[in-house]
């Protein structure tokens, strides 16, 4: 299960770079896909669903996130 939270971390921050890209109008997803509206759609639905597992199984899944939670004011 390592793997699989190591995998969705990194596509929600590749997904999290591409909306600051976008604010600058360059967007990478369709830089990526070549203009492929199917290859994009699928870029989207993977970092979408790697958002919502992480949002239901982080607390669970990354337990040095939790070993400094007591530690640190801000979490």
């Amino acid at each position: 299960m390592k793997a699989v939270h190591i995998i969705a971390f990194a596509l929600v921050i590749i997904g999290g770079l591409n909306w600051l890209l976008v604010a600058f109008n360059w967007n990478a997803v369709e830089f990526i896909s070549f203009g492929s509206d199917f290859v994009a759609r699928a870029i989207y639905v993977l970092v979408g669903l790697s958002a919502l597992y992480l949002l239901f199984t982080h607390k669970k899944a990354c337990r040095e996130c939790m070993g400094r939670s007591s530690q640190s004011p801000m979490m």
